[in-house]
């Protein structure tokens, strides 16, 4: 995509952190490396929107937090996905691909 990073759509932060989370337990730093490494930089994720996505995300029991120690000593909160955030993950999948298809067919039209 180039050196231009794009704004996320509404509602597809929290699919991209699941998603994100399902690979490996991680704080919130290193998630938003993560989602704009996967990316190839296009998704950068500001803190202002992720932090309070997490703690909406920890509250319906998607995520789970626990405070630890990053690579260089600091504390921090790592958070892994949860059973029920599996199943969530799941459910937004499917409803993105239908979307797509359904712009798909619109572009093609």
């Amino acid at each position: 995509m180039g050196d231009q990073s794009m704004e996320l759509v509404q509602g597809t932060l929290e699919m991209l952190v699941l998603k994100t989370l399902a690979l490996m337990p991680l704080h919130g730093y290193g998630l938003a490396l993560r989602i704009e490494q996967i990316s190839d930089g296009a998704f950068k994720v500001n803190p202002g929107s992720l932090l309070p996505a997490l703690a909406r995300m920890e509250r319906a029991g998607h995520v789970k937090g626990e405070w630890g120690e990053t690579e260089n000593s600091r504390r921090a909160k790592f958070y892994a996905i949860t059973e029920k955030g599996r199943k969530a993950l799941r459910t937004e999948k499917a409803a993105w691909n239908r979307q797509i298809a359904a712009i798909n067919k619109i572009l093609e039209a």
